[in-house]
């Protein structure tokens, strides 16, 4: 494949540089982007396995191969956002309703260290989501009762 193959070969180092990156970044996007992307080269890789004695009689699989990659790597065309938008999260909501925290919630529950995270998990899956509200509105009274407290004491 020649020059075409040196890029093939080496194409998956800076998928996995972009992917550091996303993960180093504040934002959500360039996560899902690449979460994506890994998810559908695994697929790809366990096709091009489950079938290596037909693909071995198409001479273009590598390139078709190396264009789907493309496709979904580059920012320019952000394939691997599109499928995620347009297929996976439509299958996905089929069978995992999403959840009904707001994005500042899930925003705070991201910056949870894991033990903690795993905690709520399971308080919200034993009690519900609504139970959970009322603890964390009556933490938040107590928090300002505390702070209107230190405030009196202040003066």
């Amino acid at each position: 494949m020649g020059f075409f193959g040196a890029i093939a070969r080496h194409f998956d180092t800076f998928a996995g540089y972009a992917s550091i990156r996303a993960i180093e970044s504040p934002s959500e996007l360039d996560d899902q982007q690449w979460l994506t992307y890994w998810v559908l080269y695994s697929l790809i890789t366990l096709f091009e396995l489950s079938f290596y004695k037909v693909l071995a009689w198409i001479p273009i699989w590598p390139y078709v191969k190396l264009v789907l990659s493309f496709w979904l790597v580059l920012p320019m065309f952000n394939g691997a956002a599109y499928i995620y938008e347009n297929y996976v999260r439509k299958l996905a909501s089929k069978y995992h309703p999403s959840s009904s925290l707001t994005l500042e919630q899930k925003q705070v529950f991201r910056k949870m260290n894991p033990a903690a995270r795993a905690g709520v998990e399971r308080y919200i899956a034993k009690y519900g989501h609504e139970s959970f509200e009322r603890v964390i509105k009556a933490a938040e009274m107590e928090a300002k009762k505390q702070k209107g407290l230190s405030k009196g004491a202040d003066r």
